[in-house]
């Protein structure tokens, strides 16, 4: 679960800088200049929605490149299974989990981003500013802990943007800072522990999927991805403040609804192909999925035929630390009802919970079965 920038330079017709790949000054104007020609002609005379305008200015942007790329997507990265989608997931069908039903429109003109609370410098960033700062490129697998065992709220994207620890660490964090509480636009909170910084330091400010601009409904301009972190705690979307402060003096949105004040993503696994309740031909068949952890990747996954022994599955080549990694498994399938099963177990050994366990108050837990007929 999930739940505006300011210019501060005159207007003036100046060359753009060279060498600044970011939205120019001049671009920076005409995008505000795009809202406020659609304010002065009236909702009646202007047919565009705030959402289109906002879409407008958005496509004016460019995003720099990377201090810190993310390394190229290795070949095996995806097994060779019918029906098995890619490693990467399609930004049009990545999981949306928000608060409203009326996700925020933000004006990139006037936003600004803020962080205060228990620190020795108070920051203002507008999206200029936070597109000139060093920024890495990462792939990050990213869940709801709403996520049913076997579900789709979870994805996989490749997020540019400034590490949170730089930031911090040019605020000054005081010790008494013990929570990092992202604030949205639309008053929506997420908070999570100063020191879990220490296990995801590639923790950030993102700007960009994909290499471009986050999407309106994705956050923009700008929101939290903190691996290893559910959602609910960590990902605030179109962010507008980080808070320093405790975890008593302000509670999350949800950790006040009774939701768990530990986020931390649960080892889970499961199966893609074949579908539940699909009928196979007898003989080999390619079964395929995904497994993902807290962090520090997968070391193993496992399938088991009804009541067989366990099988070892083979292990797609991994795209970085912090996302899901791929698996794939030929099943020699006699003709009857079956079922399959997956687990999986994590680079320190630790295995998957089988025990079921509903989503609420902190994700659910259990392993992913599914029926098969096979003729």
């Amino acid at each position: 679960m999930s739940q505006n920038e300011s210019l501060n330079t005159p207007p003036g017709d100046e060359p753009e800088v060279p060498n600044t790949p970011w939205i120019s000054r001049r671009a920076l104007l005409k995008a505000a200049g795009v809202l406020a020609g659609a304010g002065a002609l009236g909702i009646a005379a202007f047919t565009l929605t705030k959402r289109h305008v906002v879409e407008s200015a958005r496509s004016l942007l460019s995003i720099p490149s990377p201090t810190d790329a993310a390394p190229a997507i290795p070949a095996g990265a995806t097994p060779n299974v019918e029906g098995l989608g890619s490693v990467i997931t399609p930004v049009d069908s990545f999981f949306r989990i928000d608060t409203s039903m009326d996700p925020p429109v933000v004006d990139v003109a006037t936003w600004q981003l803020s962080i205060y609370g228990r620190v020795s410098n108070k920051m203002t960033l507008t999206y200029n500013d936070l597109l000139a700062l060093p920024s890495i490129e990462r792939y990050a697998t990213l869940s709801c802990v709403s996520n049913s065992i076997g579900g789709d709220l979870i994805g996989t994207q490749l997020f540019q943007g400034v590490r949170l620890t730089d930031l911090l660490d040019k605020a000054g964090v005081h010790r008494d800072g013990t929570l990092i509480l992202g604030e949205s636009v639309d008053g929506f909170t997420a908070g999570f522990p100063t020191d879990f910084l220490k296990q995801s330091p590639d923790a950030m400010v993102a700007y960009a999927m994909n290499g471009q601009p986050l999407p309106t409904d994705h956050g923009f301009p700008a929101r939290l991805v903190v691996p290893g972190l559910y959602g609910y705690v960590s990902a605030t979307k179109w962010l507008s403040g980080i808070k320093l402060t405790t975890l008593a003096d302000d509670p999350p949105y949800w950790v006040n609804k009774g939701w768990l004040a530990d986020g931390t993503i649960q080892a889970a696994s499961r199966i893609d192909v074949p579908r539940r309740g699909t009928e196979v031909k007898a003989g080999a068949v390619g079964v395929g999925g995904r497994a993902w952890t807290h962090l520090g990747g997968v070391r193993s996954v496992e399938i088991k035929v009804d009541d067989g022994d366990w099988q070892v599955a083979d292990l797609a080549d991994p795209i970085g630390d912090n996302t899901w990694r791929l698996w794939s498994y030929t099943w020699n399938a006699t003709p009857g009802d079956h079922t399959l099963t997956v687990r999986m177990t994590n680079q320190n050994g630790t295995q998957q919970s089988d025990t079921p366990h509903d989503v609420y108050p902190g994700a659910a837990s259990g392993l992913h079965t599914i029926a098969i007929s096979v003729n």
